[in-house]
């Protein structure tokens, strides 16, 4: 094989060439599969040119297609926005979970009683809560508020304590009796959680969050008028269906298992091996953005798939096949470009582009800000993992060797 395409695809992964070749090699020994490297280059030059195309830009500088891409975004969100005022007598977070729900390709799915909510926040009360409406008790606050509005909001207000010893102690006693099949459910908060969910806003810089254990995915009322805020959070409320119907698999695939609890903490936590060598055959199963955490985290530089970009790519083609059969098919422009990226021409020399959705709408965001950061670590992650599935033969099968491997933390050939 042609050194230039693993020489491109090591660049735009950062890691070293030598590791893609060694990696390559016993890849396509363990499948019975040869080029896999060049066809992921291959159709990565090919989707670029198109979207160059889509776009209008014919330049090779990574400040104009940056730029193209970010207008493009906001011509995308308007058409999102005259979408969503279609849906009638509804506030726009409540037409945004409307349509979320009708896009989303997701069935039910294994999660816990809502039931044992009171119970979690009568065991271990949540004090900053409490104050904030006035309440002598837990009691008190369920009468007055639903107990799933609850538990999200004490997701961001309450200290770091609280929430590692919640988590410890009443997570540590659930059972598969404590699960139920029964459909995801979309909650829009209320106004009188506003003031919280500024925090909320504030330290998760999007206003949509979620609690996969309960299936429940919850929006935070606090319009912002940000040009690409709205389509990145709707991007991630896409990602969310898919999140948790994942995580809802794993769930019921540790009932059976004798220390099911501990297992489901794992799963919660995201869990990540600390393995910091790479071995040919060896990809590390990330279920966080390393990047995000600490951007010279040594496991960075190692072959790993990453659930979070498969639930990124069903959300992202969720969105452009509906949204193509509508008044705006140009926003399918979107649909399986998450792990797109290449090189252009900046003012410090070679620059990373991502062609992700939500690379984009957050750079977009940035931009707006006065801040200019260009954001590719979700192109990344993709990208690993999409040269993981061409590997193993297409997203089924790659979705199949996570639930199989996500306990052990690697996956092996």
């Amino acid at each position: 094989m042609p050194s230039s395409p693993i020489k491109n695809l090591a660049k735009i992964l950062g890691v070293r060439e030598s590791l893609l070749r060694e990696l390559d090699l016993k890849m396509s020994q363990a499948v019975e599969k040869t080029a896999v490297l060049q066809s992921v280059f291959e159709e990565n030059e090919a989707l670029i040119e198109h979207a160059l195309q889509e776009i209008n830009s014919g330049s090779s500088s990574a400040d104009e297609v940056r730029g193209l891409l970010r207008q493009t975004i906001v011509k995308h969100e308007k058409a999102l926005v005259a979408i969503l005022n279609t849906i009638a007598d509804h506030s726009e977070f409540g037409r945004m979970a409307i349509l979320a729900r009708d896009i989303a390709k997701t069935e039910g799915g294994y999660f816990l009683k809502k039931e044992l909510i009171a119970h979690i926040l009568r065991k271990h009360p949540p004090l900053n809560l409490l104050q904030y409406f006035g309440c002598e008790s837990v009691q008190e606050l369920l009468r007055k508020e639903e107990p799933v509005e609850c538990m999200s909001a004490s997701r961001f207000v309450e200290s770091d304590v609280w929430m590692h010893e919640t988590f410890e102690k009443a997570y540590s006693v659930f059972t598969p009796d404590d699960f139920e099949e029964r459909r995801i459910e979309v909650r829009v908060l209320g106004p009188q959680w506003r003031e919280i969910a500024k925090k909320f806003v504030a330290k998760k810089h999007h206003n949509v969050g979620h609690l996969k254990e309960f299936g429940t995915i919850f929006l935070n009322p606090i319009q912002e008028n940000i040009p690409g805020k709205l389509l990145r959070d709707f991007a991630l409320l896409l990602h969310y269906f898919h999140e948790i119907q994942f995580y809802s698999k794993l769930f019921k695939k540790y009932s059976a298992s004798p220390d099911f609890s501990n297992r489901l903490k794992s799963l919660l936590r995201g869990d990540v091996k600390e393995k910091t060598e790479a071995t040919a055959g060896k990809w590390l199963i990330a279920q966080r953005y390393l990047w995000k955490e600490d951007p010279g985290d040594p496991r960075l530089h190692l072959p790993r798939v990453n659930p979070e970009s498969l639930h990124w790519a069903k959300g992202e083609r969720d969105f452009g096949s509906y949204l193509e059969k509508t008044r705006y098919p140009e926003l399918a422009l979107w649909c399986g470009l998450d792990w797109v990226g290449g090189f252009f021409l900046g003012t410090q020399g070679e620059e990373l582009v991502s062609f992700d959705l939500e690379d984009n709408a957050m750079s977009l965001v940035s931009f707006m800000e006065g801040k200019e950061e260009f954001f590719t670590y979700h192109q990344r992650e993709a990208l690993w993992t999409k040269i993981f599935s061409t590997y193993v033969g297409g997203e089924e099968n790659m979705e199949k060797i996570l639930l199989e491997n996500l306990e052990r933390g690697i996956i092996t050939f």
